[in-house]
């Protein structure tokens, strides 16, 4: 006979229940056994196409030996060159397992139960699932021109706000927020709320009106930035970020963050890839290239892309979940955004010259089709 099975009770807080998760891409192996294809591309993730610095590569082979020994908890030498690179004190620095964990962090910091964080609308989809998760408030407010509006965003401050989280660029659209704009914004916020400004792509911006985030910290503003070696300096798979505040803010971060919470090779390869300028000066350039060919093809065709200060942009197709069946059959690999009520886009990061050609020869396939 089966052997009987207990029963037993889950005690979850609602906030966690009803959480709708983060939905994973399928690795690219997946979809290409299931889809019968090869040789696919992926332009959906924001991934940096040329990878990562060479120098990077070195400092991660030489920390491999060292793998017997846990890593330094305090992320000494990468703080000591992010403050150098930075022009900050190492004390106004804390280090995290990509800037998605400083994100949680600030959260379980920063916010009680019941509390409020306001953030845009779509916006990147970490905020309200760490503020969900808590047991708070995501005030979610939506976009203007797909661009924060922060204006509106100072209106929905409350009593009971304690968090605002600025992605800067945005994603998935791209934009940014300017600096008169932003100091305005700051102007009206309280002094106890900490505005959380994400710069996880500010490196591939070329605008001159971007804000200088750190200033604010010397004004004595309640700030924190954060930024990440995701980007810009490919190590994605290595999970390493970083956020930028007052030495009190990064004290009681600290108490909260776990040991250990960044490994030996990604702090390895963070520090190097700081020095490696050159290799940012490539990726920016292929950046601005790739963004310039896509925009024109598209414009010739017709199609109305969303100006972007990113390493992606958006573009209005009609059925973004059609284009994307579609495209994922010829072996492209973009973003549907009918999870952040844009149905009729698609998000496409720009790639290779070689991958951005190719997306747009199944692009105009397609298209030529009626799938578009």
């Amino acid at each position: 006979m089966p052997a009987k099975t207990k029963k037993f009770k889950l005690s979850v807080p609602k906030g966690i229940a009803t959480l709708v998760p983060y939905p994973p891409g399928k690795p690219i192996e997946e979809l290409e056994r299931e889809l019968g294809i090869k040789g696919s591309i992926k332009l959906a993730s924001n991934e940096n196409p040329l990878g990562p610095s060479l120098k990077a590569l070195d400092a991660v082979k030489g920390a491999l030996k060292n793998l017997n020994r846990y890593p330094d908890g305090a992320c000494f030498y990468l703080k000591k060159r992010l403050a150098e690179f930075l022009g900050v004190g190492a004390d106004m620095l804390v280090t995290g397992n990509g800037s998605n964990e400083i994100i949680e962090l600030l959260v379980r910091t920063f916010l009680k139960k019941g509390e409020e964080a306001v953030m845009g609308e779509p916006s990147f989809a970490v905020y309200p699932l760490a503020v969900q998760a808590a047991g708070g408030v995501a005030v979610r407010v939506p976009l203007k021109d797909f661009t924060m509006d922060l204006k509106a965003m100072a209106r929905r401050i409350t009593p009971k706000t304690r968090l605002v989280f600025i992605a800067n660029p945005n994603n998935p659209t791209g934009t940014i927020v300017k600096e008169a704009e932003l100091r305005r914004f700051l102007d009206r916020t309280p002094e106890n709320v900490i505005v959380c400004i994400d710069e996880a792509y500010c490196e591939f911006v070329t605008s001159a009106e971007f804000p200088d985030s750190l200033a604010y910290l010397k004004e004595g503003r309640a700030v924190i930035v954060l930024r990440t070696f995701s980007k810009v300096y490919g190590l994605a798979g290595l999970r390493v970020g970083y956020g930028v505040s007052h030495p009190a803010v990064i004290a009681y971060l600290d108490r909260v963050r776990q040991p250990f919470n960044v490994n030996s090779l990604a702090q390895a390869a963070a520090t190097a890839a700081l020095d490696d300028v050159e290799h940012v000066k490539r990726v920016r350039e292929n950046n601005i290239q790739g963004l310039s060919y896509l925009f024109g093809e598209f414009s010739k065709m017709g199609y109305a892309c969303v100006p972007t200060e990113a390493n992606f942009f958006l573009v209005k197709v009609g059925d973004g979940e059609a284009v994307y069946k579609a495209l994922l059959k010829e072996g492209v690999i973009v973003r549907p955004l009918k999870n952040y009520g844009l149905p009729e886009h698609i998000r496409v990061t720009v790639g290779t010259q070689t991958e951005n050609r190719r997306f747009m020869d199944a692009f105009m396939m397609i298209a030529a089709e009626g799938a578009v």
